[in-house]
Parts: C-alpha cells; sequence; structure tokens
C-alpha cells in the first residue's frame, strides 16, 4: 500500500477494451484474488466468451453481463509501488457521456484506450475533447489490440500520429501525453515488457503510472461537500451524506447550506460507519448538524463554511461544447443542467460568443445559434437555485454536464458566477 493515491480514468471508444485492460491491471497488481479470476474463467467459457475473464472482474453485474456492457463508473481499486489508484472506469457508450463528466471530474489523470485496428473514432474524439475540458492533466495513450495487428509498428506509428492530431485539435498539450503500445487481452506491455515489441523502447503502463505527478489535494480551497442523500438516523438525527470535494470538515465547524440557505454547528462526522474527528477532499462522510432537520436540506445543496458559503448562481457564465443537439440551440433554451449532485433546469438566456474549438479563439461574437461541434460562451439562468462556482476557482464544483431528451447534450465549465 502506498501513502499516495490518484483517481484515473480510463477513456476511450466502447468496444476498444477499456474492461480488459482494467481487469488486466487490477489482475496483475495482484488486486483480484486468484479463485475470483477462476470463477470468471468458467464463466466466460460457459458463455462462449473465453479469455474475457478479465473484462468479467470488472463487470460484476449480472445483468451487464448478459448484456456485455459495461455501465457503472466502477470504483475498482490497484496499487503500484508509487500510488494507490481507484479506476473510474468510464463507460463508452453516447448516454454515459454524464458519468463520463461526473466521472472525470474526479480523476486527475486518465488512460485513453485506443484500438490499433480501429484508430480514432468518433467517441475518442469526444472523450479527449471531455477530458481536457474538464481539466485532466496528464493523458496516458494506451494502443490497445497490438495483438489483433500483429505487433506492426507501422500500424502503430498510424494511431499514434492520428491520436496525436486529435490532441492537437483540441488543444492538449502533446507534451503531456505518452504512448504505449499494449494488448489488454495478452497482457503485452502491461505489468511486463513484451517480447513482441522489440521496436518499442518507452515505458511499459505501470511504469508510466508510477510516474504520474502527484495531484495536490484541494485541502487549502474552502470546504465543499455536495449532499447526495439525506437520512433520519435513530439516535442521532438527521445525516446529510456526500463526499467532501474541496477543504476540511471537522466537528465543531460551522457549516451553511446552500441554496437551502440553513446552517449549524458539526455535531459528529461519520466515515465507513466509523466516528472520525476531521474528513478530507476525496472522502466519502455522514455528518449531524444540530438544528438541521429532514426537510431543511435535500440533494443538490452544498455544505461549506458558514464565513464563505458556496455560491448560490442568479445567473453564470460558461464555457459549453455541444456533443450532439438534433437541431440548434438559441436563446431561452432551457435543459437540465446536472452540476456535482444538482439536477435543475436552467436557461441559455444569451449566447455571447461562439469559440473555435481547435484554436480556443473567438469565431463569432453573440451568434445567433450554435449546434453540434460547437464551443461557445454562454449566459445562463438557473429556473430554481443552484449553487455551483467558478471553475477556476473551485474546478470540482466547476463543471457540468447539460440533457435533454434523454442524451448528453453538452459539458461545460464555469467561467463566472453572478451571485443572488
Amino acid at each position: 500500500m502506498s501513502e499516495r493515491h490518484q483517481n484515473l480514468a480510463i477513456i476511450g471508444h466502447v468496444d476498444h477494451g477499456k474492461s480488459t485492460l482494467v481487469g488486466r491491471l487490477l489482475y496483475e497488481t495482484g488486486s483480484v484474488p486468484e479463485h475470483v479470476i477462476e470463477q470468471h474463467r468458467e464463466e466466460a467459457e460457459e458463455k462462449g466468451k473465453g479469455g474475457f475473464e478479465f473484462a468479467y472482474v470488472m463487470d460484476n453485474l449480472a445483468e451487464e453481463r448478459e448484456r456485455g456492457v459495461t455501465i457503472d463508473i466502477a470504483h475498482q481499486e490497484f496499487s503500484t509501488d508509487e500510488y494507490d489508484f481507484t479506476i473510474v472506469d468510464c463507460p463508452g457508450h453516447r448516454d454515459f457521456v454524464k458519468n463520463m463528466i461526473t466521472g472525470a471530474s474526479q480523476a486527475d489523470n486518465a488512460v485513453l484506450v485506443v484500438a490499433a485496428d480501429d484508430g480514432v473514432a468518433p467517441q475518442t474524439q469526444e472523450h479527449v475533447f471531455l477530458a481536457r475540458t474538464l481539466g485532466i492533466d496528464e493523458l496516458i495513450i494506451g494502443i490497445n489490440k497490438m495483438d489483433v495487428v500483429d505487433y506492426e509498428e507501422s500500424t502503430y506509428n498510424e494511431v499514434v500520429e492520428e491520436v496525436n492530431q486529435l490532441l492537437q485539435q483540441v488543444q492538449f498539450n502533446t507534451d503531456d501525453a505518452s504512448f504505449i503500445p499494449i494488448s489488454a487481452f495478452e497482457g503485452d506491455n502491461i505489468a511486463e515488457r513484451s517480447d513482441n515489441t522489440p521496436w518499442y523502447d518507452g515505458e511499459i503502463l505501470l511504469e508510466a503510472l508510477n510516474d504520474l505527478p502527484e495531484p495536490e489535494p484541494p485541502t487549502d480551497a474552502p470546504l465543499r461537500l455536495p449532499i447526495q442523500d439525506v437520512y433520519t438516523i435513530s439516535g442521532i438525527g438527521t445525516v446529510p451524506v456526500g463526499r467532501i470535494e474541496t477543504g476540511v470538515m471537522q466537528t465543531g465547524d460551522d457549516v451553511s447550506f446552500q441554496p437551502s440557505d440553513v446552517g449549524g454547528e458539526v455535531k459528529t462526522i461519520e466515515m465507513h460507519h466509523e466516528e472520525v474527528p476531521k474528513a478530507e477532499p476525496g472522502d466519502n462522510v455522514g455528518f449531524n448538524v444540530r438544528g438541521i432537520g429532514k426537510d431543511d436540506i435535500r440533494r443538490g445543496d452544498v455544505c461549506g463554511p458558514a464565513d464563505d458559503p458556496p455560491s448560490v448562481a442568479e445567473t453564470f457564465q460558461a464555457q459549453i461544447v455541444v456533443m450532439q443537439h438534433p437541431s440548434v440551440i438559441t436563446a431561452g433554451y432551457t435543459p437540465v443542467f446536472h452540476a456535482h449532485t444538482a439536477q435543475v433546469a436552467c436557461t441559455i438566456e444569451s449566447i455571447d460568443k461562439k469559440m473555435d474549438p481547435s484554436s480556443g479563439e473567438v469565431a463569432e461574437e453573440n451568434p445567433d445559434f450554435i449546434q453540434s461541434g460547437d464551443a461557445a460562451v454562454v449566459t445562463i439562468r438557473p429556473q430554481k437555485p443552484l449553487s455551483i462556482e467558478p471553475s477556476s476557482e473551485i474546478p470540482e464544483l466547476g463543471s457540468f454536464a447539460i440533457r435533454d431528451m434523454g442524451q448528453t447534450i453538452a459539458a461545460g465549465k464555469v467561467l463566472e458566477v453572478n451571485e443572488k
């Protein structure tokens, strides 16, 4: 076990082998008991999916196994010499982009999986764009399924070139990207250097993971804890539950919940069913606040210090990327915004400028409309109170997904908040 921790997103197109890679990482780092793998192996063979036992390690849900699809963001853990990693296994299907947004914003770095036999797919593009918009620092690119292309160096180089062009297009600094030829299925260049790629002399995947820069935990930022649920527990009272995104919570702290605008003193904090005196970023906690009843607060509230309470937006300006929309988006459009644990209908009041997504320059001031593929700066008015922060100040509470008609329409980050 290492004392240092990283949240790692695994992104890329659905069929490019993400689950297999995750299973392989867990397997190679001894994070999966041998008997569990045996059991998965038998089950996979019965279903005629021999060799999928690694992916099976990931797909614990029976229904997913039947469908052969990864759904939930699975928080899986493995340890290397340098870090304890939590994998945010980001599903690849289109309607899971929202998970990817809430998931990637929790990740420090990412592994992008691109299949050598398929190259850059539309989803690859979307994920890279999101990773950059949502502030992933370093990208390790695993060119997977090298076994399928007979470990051909020329094929590898072609795909690397294709991905490099994509990175430049979305302005991802290529210095922060490293490429590795791998086979998650066969295990090449994951934990051990492969004899099948004598032409490659760079780092293998576990070395690259060990070399990731250490994330700075946002303990210095003010406390921000989005509420997931509110329970009533006998003997304690009202217990809001959530994950601390930034700052530190200690018993005795005076806190405020926004936008519900109530507050009080933290009496107890509980983590993994044990009482603790304080909790830090990444901790999932339940806590009790003096004088707060079950009906005073709700999911989507954010808890922060009474003297530096979470911002509540009258309006906010944001940069968004439209990923898919059947027609055009104009001022007055009111979809649902998903920000941290809140889901609030918001109106796009004005489209202030259209950006050129490849250069980041302003392409047009006050355009009449925007459509799929466009990036824009817009002014947004929440229909009910919403607590949200500028991403330059508290990035953990500064990104959101926009959903409508059962799909993710756009992703964005908050530039500035005009407070109530």
